[in-house]
């Protein structure tokens, strides 16, 4: 049986193709090399230090032979790395004696000790899940959101004349726009998405308490507070200099907080589409060979959306349990959030998957002019809104009242409405306005709406 047959999550063989963009961030051989890349660049600056008068700066030549060991990280490294993990039982300093012999190598073996000089463990790690977080949802989630986004904007544009028979509570109420209706989630999404673009993640680099111990009784003078602010900022991240022996996470758990805001207004977007299809305002396109159901020859089923609510589901969820498990650690460190936070890229990718999905699903979403203009004419009810907010404008004794007893529960035809408008005690120019208005030029200012997004 092969690889894929054996796999447990989905994300790996099924969905794989959807999700492969992420794999360099998240994969465990994305998490080692991230970690090369912290360990090599902390290296260079440390030999850049001036206080640190043991140690002579590396030539250029020198730096392009060391930044290649996490440029060009192959699978043979990798698997260099994992056979010393077997004898070690530690993965960071797997990584550390990895850099020590390829040094050896690179004639600069003299140098070997200054690798993860003072530091703790969680040093790299922080720093390497930071940027494999940062960098994957920059680089891979958030193009997709924006492409999702703009979409969603230009559907809305393009239907913003279109009127809908709005529903509260599952009952027709006051007629909105199509196009209204998605500029709603395009407003929404776009407040997240610049949340998501302008967070920062933080990172620490203080040994092994927070407290820069081991690196101040090595080279006192050395400004090491302003050595770890340049260091992590060089990297794109904010600098947390306040730490015990763990980078506090909070930062991250904003960011899953912003993927979870965000999910949740996909899903429903997802909820709304899937009732606009199950009303017949929206069609789909049916594809060549697929098959709806196994029984039901007639049936195009809303998959697209029903997946991505599927995995907005799964990846809040996960999101959750991240962002309230990561903050909290005992003391100075325990190993609670140690497998949790390998796992951030399994929601991150669902979310992908769900962006995917929407993305096909709204490519394939048509609109039945003939079905929304049926369904109007079915409520002529809905025109009571009006007929009782001009009554009150004119002093109308208790027109809510009136209005709701002759209409509530009742079957409400133009001819009704009509009628109901001729009785009323009302100055001709507005009687003729109501009488000339229907349900679906009852839109208010839904399509100048669209123009705020």
């Amino acid at each position: 049986m092969n690889s894929v047959a054996n796999n447990i999550s989905p994300l790996d063989d099924r969905y794989q193709k959807d999700v492969k963009e992420l794999v360099p961030f998240f994969s465990e051989m994305g998490l080692m090399k991230y970690r090369v890349r912290i360990e090599v660049e902390y290296l260079i600056a440390l030999s850049r230090e001036k206080g640190v008068v043991n140690l002579q700066p590396f030539s250029r030549p020198q730096q392009i032979d060391l930044r290649s060991l996490y440029r060009d990280f192959s699978a043979r490294d990798f698997q260099s790395i994992k056979r010393i993990e077997k004898k070690t039982q530690h993965d960071v300093k797997s990584v550390e004696y990895f850099i020590r012999r390829k040094l050896s190598k690179m004639d600069i073996g003299n140098y070997q000790e200054w690798v993860h000089f003072a530091l703790t463990s969680e040093d790299i790690n922080n720093l390497a899940y930071a940027l494999m977080w940062q960098e994957g949802v920059t680089q891979v989630y958030l193009p997709v959101l924006v492409k999702l986004h703009d979409k969603l904007k230009t559907f809305a544009y393009r239907y913003r004349n279109t009127p809908l028979l709005a529903l509260t509570h599952g009952q027709p109420a006051t007629p909105t726009s199509l196009g209204k209706e998605f500029a709603v989630f395009v407003q929404r999404l776009r407040r997240q998405i610049d949340q998501l673009e302008n967070h920062k993640i933080q990172g620490k680099l203080s040994g092994a308490t927070g407290t820069w111990g081991a690196h101040v009784v090595s080279f006192p003078d050395v400004d090491w507070i302003e050595f770890s602010r340049r260091f992590i900022s060089s990297l794109n991240l904010e600098p947390n200099l306040v730490t015990t022996q763990i980078e506090s996470n909070d930062s991250l758990a904003e960011g899953y907080h912003i993927l979870s805001r965000i999910n949740a207004i996909l899903l429903d977007l997802c909820r709304d589409v899937w009732f606009y299809i199950s009303r017949g305002i929206f069609g789909q396109q049916a594809r060549a060979g697929e098959v709806g159901s196994s029984t039901m020859p007639h049936k195009v089923n809303p998959i697209h959306f029903e997946n991505a609510e599927g995995n907005l589901g799964l990846a809040n969820a996960c999101f959750s349990h991240l962002a309230q498990t990561l903050p909290v650690s005992r003391l100075q460190r325990d190993l609670s959030g140690s497998t949790v936070i390998r796992n951030q890229g399994v929601p991150l990718a669902h979310s992908l998957l769900a962006c995917k999905n929407l993305l096909k699903g709204i490519g394939r979403v048509t609109v039945d002019n003939r079905k929304i203009g049926e369904e109007l004419n079915e409520h002529w009810e809905v025109l009571t809104e009006a007929i009782q907010t001009i009554l009150r404008k004119r002093g109308d004794r208790k027109p809510y009242e009136r209005l709701k007893t002759l209409t509530r529960g009742q079957e409400i035809t133009k001819e009704n409405i009509h009628d109901l408008i001729e009785g009323l005690n009302l100055p001709e120019a507005e009687k003729q306005m109501l009488l000339a208005l229907t349900p679906e030029t009852y839109t208010g200012l839904a399509s100048k709406i669209v123009d705020e997004v």
